[in-house]
């Protein structure tokens, strides 16, 4: 039986790869390559899915030692996902060709997606009695 607290890690799964597939399907219809992309969507969304997992863990084990951080544990792994997003981003910024505004803006419809799951299951995690 699945404790309550990791039912959300099969949520954050499926909308995953529900934004993954409707992601996959809005490029392929619009003929969108995605040949050239630094990083592929696949890596995108597997990485950002790890670091949102890893967050939610972690939030887990702050609410069982201390329920009172969770939330200021939410804002520092919220902006070390972001520092390491603006590394990531860095090779996509350099490169001045046309097609990587397409490549930015992909980028950052995953980025604040995940951060959207993560805010909500925080939410849902505070909004729990202890």
């Amino acid at each position: 039986m699945l404790s309550k607290n990791y039912k959300p890690f099969f949520y954050l799964f499926g909308l995953a790869l529900g934004t993954y597939i409707i992601h996959k399907c809005v490029f392929f219809f619009s003929e969108i390559s995605t040949e050239n992309f630094h990083y592929s969507l696949e890596v995108l969304y597997f990485s950002f899915f790890g670091i949102s997992s890893l967050l939610y863990l972690i939030l887990l084990v702050v609410k069982k030692k201390n329920f009172e951080i969770v939330g200021m544990a939410f804002l520092f792994g919220t902006f070390t996902q972001m520092l390491f997003a603006y590394l990531a981003l860095q090779p996509i910024l350099k490169n001045k060709t046309g097609e990587t505004s397409v490549e930015k803006i992909s980028f950052f419809v995953t980025f604040v997606l995940f951060l959207l799951f993560q805010t909500l299951l925080t939410v849902r995690l505070l909004n729990e009695k202890r």
